[in-house]
């Protein structure tokens, strides 16, 4: 099924889809084997960082047959592609969905600039995201904010004909220095007039019931990214200390296994939606 129509499907069952980063073999593999074990759909995300440390044709590859693997249901998403040039380049290597973040943007410019992406993702097939509004990148203030207006959202997607719509609705990208508070009534008045599928980025350190909520409200895909790098990350340093092991092979898959208990909690969250 294409993840346009899984999203759909998702979208009017009230229930999300989680879409995690991968980085190398290992938080690949502890991604699918979460969801492999409960039988759930996954979207496995590539940003340009990561694309540069694997490479395109190599992490494309890594993917699919992960997925194969694990047998798995899911897509390839480009995650924040920030140019044209590296969406054509991801929609030649075969993604599944791109992405392109013009929110940094005026609204005219990030409109010229998703209307373009989508043109061009139309001959391959495949799905285009893009975002409006503010929503903290690593190392941006959360103190600024910059909620997604309703209407907006809707000129938006009327405007560009783009099939997922990422907004700004008190989330922020890495960790919070406090628990965040979603804006649920804004999501609601957004969801009622977008017929865009709408994405929840940042979804690293929400509550599961603020998750929940979101996806009641029209959340369909949620992000998830720091929280897996950063399971992996503490769980080595831990295992590393007073540690002479030299082999990786012993080390890792502890690492990977803590990456499929953390997907596999927020797999049960966006699928038992209330």
């Amino acid at each position: 099924m294409k993840i346009k129509n899984k999203l759909h499907q998702f979208t009017n069952e009230g229930r999300g889809l989680l879409a995690t980063n991968f980085y190398n073999l290992e938080t690949l593999h502890g991604v699918l084997k979460a969801a492999s074990d409960l039988n759930e759909p996954l979207i496995l995300q590539l940003t340009q960082s990561s694309i540069d440390y694997m490479g395109l044709e190599t992490a494309v590859a890594m993917g699919r047959l992960g997925m194969k693997e694990f047998g798995v249901e899911g897509w390839i998403h480009l995650d924040h592609g920030g140019s044209v040039q590296l969406v054509q380049s991801c929609l030649d290597a075969g993604f599944d969905s791109v992405m392109i973040d013009g929110s940094e943007l005026s609204f005219e410019e990030n409109v010229k600039i998703t209307k373009e992406v989508v043109k061009r993702a139309k001959s391959y097939g495949a799905h285009v995201e893009a975002e409006l509004g503010y929503v903290a990148k690593l190392g941006q203030s959360h103190e600024q904010q910059g909620f997604t207006q309703p209407q907006e959202a809707k000129a938006f997607v009327e405007e560009t004909g783009v099939d997922a719509l990422a907004v700004a609705i008190g989330t922020a990208h890495g960790f919070y220095k406090q628990e965040p508070k979603l804006q649920l009534d804004l999501l609601s008045s957004i969801s009622e007039i977008t017929p865009a599928t709408l994405v929840l980025h940042g979804g690293s350190g929400v509550p599961g019931e603020q998750l929940q909520a979101a996806i009641s409200r029209g959340i369909c895909k949620v992000n998830l990214a720091t929280e897996i790098k950063n399971i992996f990350m503490m769980t080595l340093r831990e295992l590393l200390k007073n540690n002479a092991e030299i082999d990786l092979r012993k080390v890792f898959p502890q690492a990977t296994a803590e990456i499929t208990k953390l997907v596999k909690g927020k797999l049960e969250i966006v699928k038992n939606n209330k």
